[in-house]
């Protein structure tokens, strides 16, 4: 089987401008996708295309990554968009029954001298456990290829789309070789030992490669029939800063868990930055003029008298009822981790009543296991257990009266959804009015802020309210604070 030669660009319709335009064209993509590009990286990328080689389809792909991405977490995002823009092009064209090339890779499946017409998708299936017995990335691509071309395809849905990956995997079960592999992989060694964990780890890591070429190839020939620039919009995920909190799944938030010691250090440097600022304090006029004798009269130095200092102070009002549930998980991560940056941190978990969960972030204390405890031990729930802002405002104010004081910043975290109750403005107000500072962090968009049994627009009169969907958001709100 030929090498496989990358071509720029190798497939879909020829972008304006030729091979300029088609840059363009990816690096727009990259853009809408949420990664930042400047005008001097995609300066660079052109660039880029003059000292690689364009038929090495890897060397092109790290050398444009080397130049247009910042972080690692892009890289997915980025090589979505690559295999779009700049695919594979050892596709030769198809013959079909009239002699006519229709553009599309040439599907060949013979079966080997001596033996008759086998089903299709059992001859893919033992050739797919060769190529995962063996190894070889390259040709597990090139064998993708040929299994989405026999097997991906169905008759249009509504939206169009007639390419499915669900319909190889269903076809060839790779998952169900694992058995077959390990023993190939161990050759007769004995089973649960390390060789037995380093072999299923080479399997799933070979399983992935499969299942990623598919999805690859899918989305290739997806692109071909819809455009190329309708399939990247929803092909690529949205970076985790930029994940909205209310539709985050439990993977989304191992990512996002790391993103929060960073915004909490950040956090805890603007609320303290008044404490760090004016240290001298008043100016101290005798001790002034006493210095100046020195230097003739001339106050050269001024003295200042000493500026007490206090400890900033944090109180959390969060909540924690199930139309938030992503959005609570991560703000009580960053309630943890602000701990080591206050020494007074209180943290207040409401639904339809209000309690103190400071106790379940000890210091050390698993952040997911603190959420799972307060879910199942604080007492937040009154009566039925939805929302009730009015109720848990008055249950704070009454149980913890002298929580919020001067040196206080408060800071509420929930979507102002009452359930068309009382929104408990005055109680909220006199609270705001007693702290040092005060802002609520709401993660629905602004536009949705009253409507329905949103009160988001009552509370924004009485407290400083900011839209709050994304970790970007939030490191954009720590920026401005």
């Amino acid at each position: 089987m030929p090498a496989a030669q990358p071509a720029a660009p190798a497939a879909g319709p020829a972008a304006p401008g030729g091979l300029a335009g088609h840059l363009d064209g990816f690096v727009r993509a990259i853009r809408d996708a949420g990664i930042p590009v400047g005008i001097s990286q995609a300066v660079d990328a052109a660039e880029i295309l003059t000292v690689v080689d364009l038929l090495d389809r890897e060397q092109l792909r790290h050398g444009l990554a080397a130049v247009l991405l910042q972080r690692g977490n892009q890289r997915q995002i980025y090589d979505t968009l690559f295999d779009l823009w700049w695919p594979l092009g050892d596709r030769p064209a198809a013959v079909d029954a009239d002699g006519d090339t229709d553009g599309s890779e040439a599907v060949t499946l013979d079966a080997p001298d001596g033996e008759g017409e086998l089903d299709p998708a059992q001859r893919l299936r033992e050739e797919l456990a060769r190529l995962l017995a063996e190894g070889d990335e390259e040709e597990l691509a090139r064998f993708a290829r040929r299994a989405v071309a026999l097997l991906g395809q169905t008759a249009p849905s509504p939206s169009g789309q007639s390419w499915f990956s669900y319909r190889v995997m269903r076809a060839l079960s790779p998952d169900s070789l694992v058995s077959s592999l390990l023993e190939g992989l161990l050759a007769g060694g004995e089973r649960g030992g390390m060789a037995e964990q380093v072999a299923r780890g080479e399997i799933r890591e070979r399983l992935k490669s499969f299942k990623d070429a598919v999805d690859t190839e899918v989305r290739r020939r997806q692109a071909d029939e819809r455009g190329r620039d309708r399939i990247a919009k929803s092909a690529v995920k949205p970076l985790a800063d930029q994940m909205d909190f209310l539709r985050a799944q439990q993977g989304d938030l191992a990512e996002l868990r790391r993103m929060v010691a960073p915004l909490a250090r950040r956090l805890a440097v603007r609320l303290s930055a008044r404490r760090r600022m004016g240290r001298e304090g008043r100016l101290d006029f005798r001790k002034t003029v006493r210095a100046s004798l020195g230097t003739g009269g001339v106050p050269v130095v001024t003295h200042h008298r000493p500026r007490k200092i206090h400890k900033p102070e944090l109180v959390v009002l969060c909540d924690i009822s199930g139309s938030v549930a992503g959005f609570s998980h991560f703000t009580l991560m960053l309630t943890q981790a602000l701990r080591e940056h206050f020494s007074g941190v209180r943290a207040f978990a409401f639904v339809d009543s209000t309690d103190e969960v400071t106790r379940f972030f000890s210091p050390g204390a698993d952040v997911a296991d603190a959420v799972r405890r307060i879910g199942r031990e604080a007492d937040v729930v009154a009566f039925e257990g939805h929302s009730d802002y009015g109720n848990a405002l008055e249950v704070f104010a009454d149980r913890w009266p002298t929580v919020v004081g001067p040196k206080t910043s408060l800071m509420v975290l929930g979507d102002g959804r009452t359930n068309y109750r009382p929104p408990g403005l005055p109680v909220l107000a006199d609270l705001v009015q007693r702290s040092r500072s005060a802002h609520w962090l709401n993660p629905e968009p602004r536009r949705l802020w009253g409507s329905g049994d949103s009160a988001a627009l009552k509370y924004a009169e009485v407290v400083d309210m900011v839209e709050c969907r994304n970790a970007a958001q939030l490191a954009d709100f720590v920026t401005t604070l």
